[in-house]
């Protein structure tokens, strides 16, 4: 974003690069995917086969910065341009920039990744994108505009999520069991007419484009989180989202019982189990443009 995204978008989570308002906390989402999954990001990125050290990076759809701050980590001498069409996102990020002691790094820029022309992102080593490619209403453009936007051998990693993650045991809640996998049969239905990219292998996309993959891999994601709070806070903030995409096609029931889950105040919240275990994947592809 792991994007992350969830769908945000986790994702992370999903980063979804396509709202400016936040009005469903889409924004504390994102930094909640960066802070749960910030040892399995890490691993993404230290994957990555660089022919050598980029110094100047581009995060396509960047969020509030999950992506720019571990490139920043693992690329001492980059400097990142973060592009997301949010302006309150992009002002978390210069926030947590200035905190970190790296704004000097870092420069934002708002931009609407569909619209057929964008703006001067100069000439990247690298260019991330982390669970926003499937947001873009015509792929195959974004990632020819991403093959121009790259130095010659440059590479472009694309950072795809398996759908929203999930937290429950299957025998939860008690009184209707199986409630998470529901909601998230439901969700992918909605999902499917709605964002038609999600879940696709980019890597003959990629190919078409003019790429040339060097590496594909499957991070497999599994956290306890029985003594993390920010895990509870991440799965209440997934909770909330996958309820906006499955409301309609729950049966009362479930729908009884995932409200239960997400009264904070109440006994039943999801906050307040102890068996909560972050389970995702995310894919990712490596592909160079040539020299």
């Amino acid at each position: 974003m792991t994007h992350a995204h969830p769908h945000a978008s986790h994702h992370g989570a999903q980063h979804s690069p396509r709202h400016d308002a936040d009005p469903d906390g889409q924004a504390e989402i994102l930094d909640l995917d960066a802070e749960v999954l910030a040892e399995h990001i890490s691993a993404i990125t230290a994957w990555l086969p660089v022919e050598r050290e980029p110094r100047e990076v581009v995060d396509l759809g960047c969020g509030t910065g999950t992506g720019t701050f571990a490139l920043l980590e693992r690329y001492p001498e980059a400097h990142v341009t973060a592009v997301d069409s949010s302006a309150e996102h992009l002002r978390r990020l210069r926030d947590k920039a200035c905190d970190a002691g790296v704004r000097e790094r870092v420069h934002t820029v708002q931009a609407d990744l569909d619209a057929a022309d964008w703006p001067d992102l100069g000439t990247p080593d690298l260019v991330w994108a982390s669970a926003s490619m499937h947001h873009m209403s015509e792929p195959d453009r974004t990632l020819r505009s991403v093959h121009g936007l790259l130095a010659p051998g440059g590479l472009f990693a694309v950072v795809e999520l398996a759908g929203f993650p999930r937290f429950l045991p299957e025998s939860a809640p008690e009184e209707q069991p199986g409630l998470e996998a529901r909601c998230h049969d439901a969700s992918e239905r909605y999902h499917a007419e709605h964002v038609s990219h999600r879940g696709a292998d980019w890597g003959p996309m990629l190919t078409a484009a003019g790429f040339a993959i060097e590496g594909e891999r499957t991070i497999t994601v599994n956290i306890d989180g029985s003594q993390d709070a920010a895990i509870g806070r991440y799965a209440l903030g997934t909770l909330q989202r996958l309820r906006h995409s499955a409301v309609d096609s729950l049966s009362p029931r479930d729908r009884a019982a995932l409200d239960r889950l997400l009264d904070v105040d109440g006994p039943h919240s999801i906050l307040r189990r102890g068996d909560l275990v972050v389970r995702t994947e995310r894919s990712v592809w490596a592909a160079r443009r040539g020299k």
